[in-house]
């Protein structure tokens, strides 16, 4: 079978955003929920960055709003949301989690006068 024509590298603005998301998910000490069981961030961003491979394999990720809602949000394997839990905190769903995050990164790269867009 031929790869999928409109299948890509993700552009390097949108992987540099990515790559940010996941730094901050991997130093953040929060645990990740991926079909029932706890992980590291370490081992989530692992996980998440092998998805986007996947993914990566059958189109391009135009958006790392679309990587969010691609790999990081459920599991491709069972449907369960993924959740973070920070702390003591209640656990809140990885979108929410991970949303929040990318405008944090956004906010500060508008600040410093770049654009990762």
């Amino acid at each position: 079978m031929a790869p999928n024509a409109w299948a890509g590298a993700t552009p390097p603005p949108v992987r540099a955003e990515i790559n940010a998301l996941m730094g901050r998910l991997e130093s953040s000490g929060c645990q990740f929920l991926r079909n029932g069981d706890w992980h590291s961030a370490s081992e989530a961003k692992a996980h998440l960055l092998k998805k986007l491979e996947a993914i990566e394999g059958s189109t391009t990720v135009a958006k790392t709003e679309q990587f969010i809602e691609l790999a990081a949000t459920r599991s491709s394997m069972s449907g369960q949301a993924y959740q973070v839990r920070c702390g003591q905190a209640a656990p809140v769903p990885s979108a929410t989690w991970l949303g929040a995050q990318l405008q944090s990164i956004r906010s500060s790269t508008a600040s410093d006068g770049s654009s990762h867009r």
